[in-house]
């Protein structure tokens, strides 16, 4: 892995379509791009000025073995296009190991969150209401209490520097119609039961996680973006794991709870983040990786 940190990314002979938060996406041609996983650092939907070095290296090949993983059970956009047929030779060897190509598809504007155990954001919800996006839960749990059963629980997807925003069932079948949300929290559910049963064998929890959707021209439900990554997931080490605290965390969780303790209003712009906290935020991703794929 390379330790020079990437913040963002130049690349002379393709057109640059968009700067996400942690991603940035170029055109190959009319039905493909090219998204490159760089090092920014997003908390709170905003973006850090400290990158992570190795830290889109890490999150490509997770997510790339977790698109293998789930290949049999859902349609994903990688296309197994060669990086250096479509860049220079300085290019390829700087990006190989933190590009994708993929088809270019009509993306579906709803994060689809399966949540197993109570915490975050959905915890908070619970806490107010009893609920979690509409969904009425047991009375009485604790903190990072699994649930029954995991719970399809979307949000927004929001632009950069905004907040996602936590939405019903019914407020996702309104924006893309019954039949692809329906399919979507079928899916979601699937691709979190095979996750988590994985890790669970390996010593890791994943307490919730996020996957997107697009649609190909033949209005079919393909898999996108990333999936299962310590940037897109909750991995807790179920050794340490305990009801009625938020766990220690493989993922950046760790950078979050740092800011909490900040006086910051969660909008831009960020706070510095100390070195030690980078550091740390790096070694738990380069664990979880290390754990999951071995």
């Amino acid at each position: 892995m390379n330790n020079d940190a990437i913040f963002e990314t130049h690349i002379d002979n393709l057109e640059l379509i968009a700067r996400g938060k942690v991603r940035d996406i170029y055109a190959i041609d009319d039905d493909h791009m090219l998204i490159v996983a760089t090092d920014r650092l997003s908390a709170f939907d905003v973006v850090f000025n400290e990158p992570i070095p190795g830290k889109g290296e890490l999150l490509t090949e997770v997510s790339n073995f977790w698109f293998a993983k789930t290949a049999s059970l859902m349609t994903n956009h990688l296309t197994g296009l060669d990086l250096r047929d479509y860049v220079g030779a300085e290019d390829f060897q700087r990006l190989k190991t933190r590009s994708i190509i993929v088809r270019r598809l009509h993306t579906l504007p709803v994060e689809a969150i399966v949540r197993g155990y109570v915490i975050g954001s959905g915890w908070k919800d619970y806490q107010a209401s009893g609920q979690i996006c509409g969904i009425d839960l047991p009375k009485g749990l604790q903190q990072a209490a699994q649930l029954p059963e995991p719970i399809f629980t979307p949000s927004t997807k929001a632009e950069v520097g905004d907040h996602d925003i936590n939405v019903t069932f019914d407020d996702v079948v309104a924006r893309i119609g019954a039949e692809k949300a329906s399919r979507i929290r079928e899916k979601s559910i699937q691709l979190y039961r095979l996750a988590a049963d994985y890790a669970r064998a390996r010593g890791i929890i994943i307490a919730d996680t996020k996957f997107e959707f697009g649609i190909d021209r033949n209005d079919e439900l393909v898999l996108i973006d990333e999936i299962l990554t310590p940037d897109s997931s909750r991995y807790w080490p179920a050794e340490e794991y305990r009801v009625g605290i938020s766990p220690p965390s493989f993922d950046k969780q760790f950078v979050r709870d740092y800011l909490e303790t900040l006086d910051w209003g969660k909008t831009p712009p960020p706070p510095p983040i100390p070195p030690e906290i980078i550091e740390r935020t790096r070694q738990k991703y380069q664990q979880v990786r290390d754990i999951l794929l071995g």
